[in-house]
């Protein structure tokens, strides 16, 4: 009983469809933003940031997976 849940708990979704309508060309508005670096989707930050940008999808995943992996 209690593997199932664990099982569950650390499942990797599937991709994750933005909600409303979507910007012409898939790009967010506003300032350039940095692309993701694993699916190439614009993040939340300026392209000026340093270091690996993950969109919060990517970054979601990627904590899922870091928690699981222990």
């Amino acid at each position: 009983m209690e593997k199932d849940r664990d099982q569950a708990y650390c499942a990797t979704p599937g991709p994750i469809a933005p909600a409303g309508p979507a910007a012409p060309g898939g790009a967010a508005e506003g300032p350039p933003y940095a692309e993701c670096v694993l699916c190439r989707e614009p993040t939340e930050y300026p392209e000026a940031t340093k270091g690996a940008t993950l969109c919060p999808v990517c970054a979601w995943q990627e904590a899922g997976r870091t928690a699981c992996s222990g």
